[in-house]
């Protein structure tokens, strides 16, 4: 499942408050400004800095 356009305009990335790209076909969500990615698990997005994957 794609995440809904209404839901992506209002995630921030929970350390920065910047945007996020979001990427269906890896289930992630980056942030560019804090190199952090953010998993996508079951449809539902882990906004959890501690569980982000830096890159």
């Amino acid at each position: 499942m794609v995440l809904s356009p209404d839901l992506l305009a209002v995630l921030v990335c929970p350390v920065c408050k910047k945007d996020l790209a979001y990427d269906a076909a890896a289930a992630t969500l980056t942030c560019q400004a804090c190199r952090l990615r953010y998993k996508i698990v079951d449809d539902i997005p882990v906004m959890l800095a501690e569980e982000a994957e830096k890159f």
